[in-house]
């Protein structure tokens, strides 16, 4: 069996011609296919190496590490890149430090081990459906996490079953998709194995997804076909149905492709599972997109159809600095701190302007107009906080300064999709009819209120107070017989003992 992909299981540590995520920086990630390599590439004596503005990292220096560890810069021997050229006697470019023993040696030789550069690092991540949605090089709009991971929970995405997607883009839902059913690598075509069977249109976005999913370890997880949904619809391999449980459609034009996607009649084969219900969403950024597929789906059959539009909103916790004296740097408000620091900034504006019109009176400020403070000023601290007010010391950690807060990201991605969610029901025979009856047979019911017609229910109920009525009857008759025959059977009274 074929590897498995870095997406299902990466293992342990990096290996050679697998994917990994080089961490630059929030939000900034490199995808590299780690290769080695024995000889020069591209100039560089170590090889295949990746330069970023924290440093050079040869590919042998990320391949066999642990996934999540940190790395260091290199210093790279750019070989011939870094040859400088000079004219010689006819006038063509020859380099610099070329002798006639070294001539014949264009391309430098492998270095023999890799020098550690003084600063710079990166870390070197697994692949995953979240952190790839951020690296990958986009084709078309892409569904973000917050989309896809709603999505999967709606259309009941689970371990084993099988996904219809069309529009693959640029292959975010795809990746997300595959985790979601996986179940385990499939020995043969069985259908109890969870798989993705993903629709493109435009070629060079399919052969580009093509090559992705083969390069991911995905060939037998995902099948992608190059097609128009909107008039071939959904069938497989020579018409085989996908039996899909789920579908995702990610078009510009949905309801042009719901025709495809109803239970089976006598002249088509249905790409969906038949006993079970089928979920569905649609992805579309235009309210009237969603008015012309609810319009379809309502005459298809579809049920419980909802709309939903998920609305993304991150909040970044940090520590503020505020102060008036703290230097202009990230992190930092340039505001007064408490009333303490206010006053101290006041009297010194106050001195200031004092100053300045003595100088140009030239005769200085008169003593009676002078503000009546106390011209202590407040010792304030690096943390923006007067010297005698609470604090953690000189010796406080510098990423312990300022206070804690909390603040909305620049950048809130509100609105990227409206999400059209609806319910086939399970294909339903005649001798699947025939056995519910059987089971639970329907106007045979004593009792209840639904097998009966209203005349006969008002007979019951006249029935029933009718007999509450005799009963009643027949409890005040047998009272009073026993009351009765207790007087009749009274005791003689006993004689006085006069008598």
């Amino acid at each position: 069996m074929a590897r498995s992909s870095p997406f299902i299981d990466p293992g342990p540590r990096t290996t050679e011609g697998t994917l990994a995520l080089v961490h630059l920086s929030r939000d900034n990630l490199q995808p590299v296919y780690l290769r080695g390599s024995t000889g020069a590439v591209d100039g560089y004596a170590e090889g295949n190496v990746i330069n970023t503005r924290f440093g050079s990292f040869p590919h042998s220096t990320l391949i066999g590490v642990p996934w999540g560890a940190q790395v260091r810069a290199s210093i790279v021997d750019t070989g011939s890149r870094g040859r400088k050229k000079k004219p010689d006697g006819n006038g063509e470019a020859a380099p610099e430090d070329m002798t006639e023993s070294t001539a014949a040696e264009e391309e430098p030789t492998a270095a023999a081990g890799v020098k550690t550069a003084a600063s710079g690092f990166v870390h070197v991540l697994a692949p995953t459906p979240e952190l790839w949605t951020m690296s990958l090089p986009h084709r078309t709009q892409v569904v973000y996490t917050p989309d896809y991971s709603y999505i999967l929970h709606r259309i009941r995405a689970r371990p084993g079953v099988r996904i219809i997607e069309a529009g693959a883009g640029s292959g975010s839902f795809t990746h997300a998709a595959v985790r979601a059913v996986f179940n385990g690598h499939p020995d043969s075509e069985s259908k109890d194995t969870g798989k993705v069977f993903s629709f493109e249109f435009d070629k060079a976005r399919f052969e580009k997804m093509q090559e992705e999913i083969e390069a991911h370890n995905l060939r037998d997880l995902v099948h992608i076909t190059h097609r128009d949904v909107y008039n071939e619809g959904f069938l497989v391999k020579d018409g085989e149905s996908p039996e899909a449980d789920c579908i995702f459609l990610d078009l510009p034009a949905p309801w042009k492709a719901l025709p495809h996607l109803t239970r089976a009649s006598q002249n088509r084969k249905s790409p969906l599972r038949a006993d079970r219900s089928v979920y569905l969403c649609t992805f579309s950024p235009c309210i009237e997109q969603v008015t012309k597929t609810v319009e379809v789906m309502r005459q298809l059959g579809w049920m419980d159809i909802e709309m939903v539009e998920v609305a993304h909103k991150r909040f970044n916790v940090m520590r503020e600095r505020v102060g008036l004296n703290m230097p202009t740097e990230r992190g930092t408000n340039q505001t007064a701190g408490n009333v303490a620091e206010a006053l101290a900034r006041l009297r010194e504006v106050e001195e200031k302007a004092r100053e300045f019109h003595g100088r140009a009176q030239g005769a200085g400020a008169n003593e009676d107009d002078e503000m009546d403070v106390d011209e202590a000023k407040a010792e304030v601290t690096a943390n923006g906080q007067v010297a005698n007010e609470d604090q953690d010391g000189d010796d406080a950690k510098p990423w312990m300064l300022g206070r804690l807060i909390h603040r909305t990201e620049a950048e809130i991605k509100t609105h990227t999709s409206y999400l059209t969610f609806a319910v086939l029901p399970q294909e339903w025979t005649a001798e699947q009819e025939a056995a519910a009856f059987e089971s639970w047979p329907c106007g045979q019911e004593k009792g209840v209120i639904g097998s009966l017609d209203k005349a006969v229910r008002k007979q019951e109920k006249r029935d029933m107070l009718a007999g509450k009525k005799r009963k009643k009857e027949m409890a005040a008759a047998s009272k009073n017989g026993s009351g009765t025959a207790s007087g009749n059977n009274s005791p003689a009274p006993k004689k006085s003992k006069s008598n």
